[in-house]
């Protein structure tokens, strides 16, 4: 199965009671259609005595037994708790953290866009007031460290 429709097929379940197990979630969504596979991560510090983290993995066979099962299953309750029923997102890659995949500043057009090459003429709406990238702003507090008070020089 490709990713693009695993991930069309596979749901994500929040809100669960430490009391539900894996078969428990096999056997809840089982009307909907064949599941190939339910996770629940274990928590991160091995001290915690919670079985899982509270929330789970569903993957159907078809992306339309998903839909399904989440249409039906969303906002209902298992083991006296609410659940949310969503499409799963696609999984990060370990090495990425916060965000996205690509920093801003390497982006397509941000040098153009922000000093960094053929930008506007004159750095109109940067805030750079006619600059160019490797000239540092004027800084309004320079200079004002030798003054005995505070406010405008006076002419």
């Amino acid at each position: 199965m490709s990713d693009a429709s695993r991930n069309k097929s596979t749901l994500f379940v929040g809100g669960l009671s430490p009391e539900v197990t894996q078969q428990t979630l096999h056997d809840a969504f089982l009307p909907f259609g064949e599941i190939i596979d339910v996770s629940l991560p274990k928590p991160e510090l091995p001290s915690n005595p919670d079985p899982h983290r509270g929330f789970g993995y569903i993957e159907f066979a078809t992306p339309d037994d998903a839909r399904e099962a989440m249409d039906n299953m969303h906002a209902s309750e298992l083991y006296g708790r609410v659940i949310r029923v969503n499409a799963a997102k696609e999984r990060k890659d370990a090495s990425e953290k916060l965000g996205g995949k690509v920093a801003v500043w390497e982006q397509e057009g941000y040098a153009a866009k922000y000093g960094g090459g053929s930008g506007e003429a004159d750095g109109e709406g940067d805030g750079l007031d006619g600059m160019n990238g490797d000239e540092v702003p004027n800084d309004p507090m320079q200079g004002l460290e030798g003054l005995a008070e505070a406010g405008p020089r006076q002419q």
